[in-house]
């Protein structure tokens, strides 16, 4: 019996996943979180009308979804200004970020991405065997210049950037982003990760011609929607590139309750302002229980807070392992000089007590 025959590409990979789950971990530490502030979800939950509609779906559960997901698309079309053959559907940021690299990406094809900035991405094209070059952020943000600049250089099928950025909760403006893709070589194509849009100060977001094929726009109802376990993001940009899509996806892979609770949420924007000013307030008593600590809150357009320990990556590692001890989920950046920080996703005030109570426990173990 010889077993499977892998290919050599996925015989070379490590058998990993690009984060831990809380879950993992609190079956090895025998016990619940009392706060879980890592993740980036939101605790807040989703639009009451979703969860009512995702129930009411539930009865139709034995169909498939409508694999043209036109109903989504067609409301998704009117809020983003564009026709609905702008617009893919699928299985959250993530899988749409497979699909993207599994489109463009041959082995040996060169992609560009900033040091530390999001690990799936780079899972997905080191699954598709392609060549990861990696710029190092600068002054805690994605350096646009220099992942452009790269990219001419390896001649880059891809180049990926978040905005608002995760880990850091860092921003560009949109008016940078437009003026930089005059510097985006030819044949390249800018993955633009918005997954935290709902969050972006005025100003934050660019305004790109739909029809720019340079450019393809990643959007998700995880964040401020509410709806993490659901699987819900979409993208959009040139009609041709996004017809491109069907070519490669799962046309069966939306969930029909999930889809339900995703139309029912996009047509309850009074839910989503009041999630973005509980966001808002949490942030800022994350801030202040930081401050209250000896530590620095970095400004965040984002849904978390990215909290400067101080010293190094060492150090933050320690704090993060001391919280867990505590009972509090968060994570951390993986990179240096930005491993010196905590990452601490919006709670409500019972977790933020918690956090509270466990951060001065967690120093005091980290420096002893």
């Amino acid at each position: 019996m010889t077993g499977p025959r892998y290919p050599a590409l996925i015989e070379s990979l490590p058998e990993t996943v690009p984060f831990v789950g809380p879950e993992v971990q609190e079956r090895a530490r025998g016990k619940k979180f009392r706060a879980r502030l890592g993740a980036n979800e939101s605790v807040f939950g989703p639009s009451p009308f979703a969860v009512a509609a995702m129930q009411d779906e539930a009865a139709e559960i034995w169909k498939y979804a409508d694999p043209s997901h036109a109903e989504l698309k067609d409301a998704l079309a009117v809020s983003l200004g564009c026709g609905p053959q702008n617009i893919v559907l699928g299985e959250g940021i993530d899988g749409l970020l497979g699909y993207t690299v599994r489109l463009l990406v041959a082995p040996g094809d060169a992609v560009v991405t900033s040091d530390g900035a999001y690990p799936t991405f780079n899972y997905h094209v080191a699954g598709y065997g392609g060549v990861l070059h990696k710029v190092p952020y600068r002054d805690d943000a994605e350096d646009l210049g220099a992942l452009f600049a790269k990219a001419a250089e390896v001649d880059a099928k891809l180049v990926y950037l978040a905005n608002p950025d995760n880990p850091m909760g860092s921003w560009h403006s949109g008016h940078a982003i437009e003026k930089a893709l005059a510097h985006l070589p030819e044949g390249c194509v800018l993955a633009l990760d918005e997954a935290y849009v709902e969050f972006a100060p005025h100003g934050a977001i660019p305004e790109i011609d739909i029809e720019d094929d340079r450019v393809i726009r990643f959007r998700t109802f995880s964040k401020g929607y509410g709806m993490a376990g659901a699987r819900v993001g979409y993208a959009f940009g040139n009609a041709r590139f996004i017809k491109a899509f069907d070519k490669i996806r799962n046309h069966f892979s939306m969930n029909r309750v999930a889809y339900a609770g995703a139309l029912a949420a996009l047509q309850d924007q009074d839910w989503l302002e009041e999630v973005q000013q509980l966001v808002a307030e949490a942030k800022a008593g994350i801030g202040r229980i930081a401050e209250a600590n000896g530590l620095t809150p970095l400004p965040s357009a984002t849904n978390f807070v990215a909290v400067d320990c101080g010293r190094d990556g060492a150090f933050a590692r320690r704090v993060l392992a001391a919280l867990a001890e505590e009972g509090v989920f968060v994570r951390m950046p993986f990179v240096a000089p930005q491993d010196r920080c905590i990452r601490i996703s919006a709670g409500r005030a019972e977790d933020l007590a918690v956090l509270a109570e466990a951060l001065p426990k967690a120093l005091a173990a980290a420096r002893g």
